[in-house]
């Protein structure tokens, strides 16, 4: 099956294709690296009047290294972050993370924008970003907001968009050298969508200890505060003191409820925090 009939846009500028989606008369599509809403035109899941391309926007393709954070363009693709041409703030967590991203044809076209937009509970940079504090930037008619990674998306496949926003940008925190991380996603095969996620930050100079539960129904389950599951930080083995009961009673409160599933949620954060990584 083909896609039906659209228009075709492809805009050089942020603010030339924020007039395009602002038409309400007409059903728009953003793309960016076509890896997801590719096969949904092909299955005419959706069904657009117009596609805006916006790779052709230097903006969405920016780098912009601070003194405490970083701040990537939302067409940085999943291969600029593992090759490294983008610089690492995070100790190697998103270049590790970005290395295990489907297939390498994917992620040499995949974008972090067009990730967290799609909102699929399986991916990973949801999970990641979340766990290392990242937020994203939006733009529209109305201006700019900046809100939290785990705030962005509401539930499967829908993130907080306003009619005529779009992602412009994605904001990383710099970690100190005493920060540890850890990620883990339980895969039947290399490729396939995950089942289970689990990911951590443990950065006890800037006072934060993070845990993510990931790959669940909805949204991610976020504990910003988790030092009664990681301690202070500075233990050498984090996962010695790991309490499964405690993180289970918070994925049960989260809604889910079967055992099997609870239980393959735990056991991937506890082997995230066992393969614990630092600078």
């Amino acid at each position: 099956m083909k896609p039906v009939n659209f228009d075709y846009a492809r805009p050089g500028d942020v603010g030339a294709a924020l007039k395009l989606i602002s038409d309400d008369s007409l059903m728009v599509k953003i793309m960016a690296g076509s890896q997801s809403l590719g096969p949904m035109l092909n299955m005419r899941l959706v069904q657009p009047d117009l596609l805006v391309d916006i790779t052709g926007i230097d903006e969405l393709r920016s780098v912009d290294q601070r003194s405490d954070e970083i701040v990537l363009g939302a067409c940085i693709t999943h291969a600029d972050i593992e090759d490294r041409r983008v610089p690492d703030v995070t100790c190697g967590a998103l270049p590790t993370v970005a290395r295990s991203i489907a297939y390498r044809a994917v992620r040499n076209r995949g974008t972090i924008g067009g990730s967290l937009t799609h909102a699929d509970p399986s991916a990973d940079w949801h999970s990641i970003m979340a766990a290392v504090g990242a937020k994203v930037m939006l733009r529209g008619p109305n201006g700019e907001r900046t809100i939290p990674v785990e705030d962005y998306m509401v539930g499967a496949l829908e993130a907080d968009l306003q009619p005529g926003e779009m992602l412009v940008s994605v904001t990383v925190p710099k970690l100190s050298s005493t920060a540890r991380w850890g990620y883990y996603k339980s895969c039947r095969k290399t490729g396939e969508f995950a089942h289970a996620i689990g990911a951590f930050l443990s950065d006890p100079d800037r006072g934060v200890s993070r845990v993510v539960i990931g790959a669940t129904e909805s949204r991610p389950i976020v504990i910003a505060e988790a030092s009664n599951i990681l301690g202070d930080g500075r233990a050498e083995r984090l996962g010695a003191g790991f309490n499964s009961q405690a993180v289970g009673e918070v994925i049960e409160a989260a809604g889910m409820t079967d055992p099997l599933d609870k239980q393959t949620h735990i056991v991937a954060l506890r082997r995230a925090i066992e393969q614990a990584q630092s600078a």
